[in-house]
């Protein structure tokens, strides 16, 4: 599990990391509200902790316009602003939970517990995952093993469709159709260009090879390699 702490102290940030993998979360750390909102975008993170009153601005307009982008993972304001009306104004602009400082790890690492508890719960329409791939279809942003995958937008279109049919053979008839929306074959090697592309992105620098090449029929996401088809590298 991997949380983004978004704090300008650095010792209150030091210490909420070590609060945090001391109970099993890896973290990162950034110190303003720009850095928090690109960072809590990318997709490589499960729970988001905001301190409110930030050198750049005020933590709460950020959650909202994560919020209005369509971003549902788990946002545990930390902030000394511990009024009830302060914590009803969080609430409403989108936080999930809000921990006044100075704040006990225990607590902090309870709420975290049932905010990851309720979040499962929730229809992740926007986020879909085959093995170590994550696609976030509203952001189109991809990782694999939390690693982002810079896309080009056809990129994704391909990876979207593979990862939909994962396991499965998708045929170039497949693809033209579904990613290129063509009905007839163009006679170009558009398609084993863009495989190639995906392809070096997606399996450079990984253990294992995901994106197979089945000769003389198509591709397909898989780790297994059966017998009964010739899977290469390809394209």
């Amino acid at each position: 599990m991997r949380a983004l702490i978004v704090e300008d102290d650095a010792e209150i940030s030091r210490h909420l990391a070590s609060v945090m993998q001391g109970a099993g979360w890896s973290t990162h750390c950034v110190g303003n509200l720009s850095d928090g909102f690109e960072q809590s975008k990318s997709g490589a993170f499960d729970l988001v902790i905001m301190d409110r009153m930030l050198p750049d601005g005020d933590g709460l307009q950020t959650v909202e316009h994560l919020r209005a982008d369509g971003l549902v993972l788990p946002v545990l304001m930390l902030t000394a602003l511990g009024r009830t009306e302060d914590k009803i104004e969080g609430y409403k602009r989108g936080a999930d939970d809000y921990l006044a400082k100075p704040y006990d790890g225990d607590e902090l690492l309870a709420r975290v517990g049932a905010l990851m508890r309720r979040s499962r719960g929730q229809v992740r329409t926007d986020l879909k995952v085959f093995e170590d791939i994550e696609l976030h279809i509203k952001a189109r942003k991809a990782h694999r093993d939390g690693r982002h995958l810079s896309l080009s937008p056809k990129e994704f279109d391909l990876l979207h469709y593979l990862v939909d049919n994962a396991g499965a053979i998708v045929t170039r008839d497949m693809l033209l159709r579904h990613v290129w929306n063509l009905s007839f074959d163009p006679g170009t090697n558009v398609i084993d260009v863009n495989v190639g592309r995906l392809r070096r992105k997606l399996d450079t620098d990984f253990e294992r090879p995901i994106l197979q090449t089945v000769r003389g029929v198509g591709f397909r996401l898989s780790y297994e390699s059966p017998a009964s088809i010739n899977a290469g590298s390809g394209a």
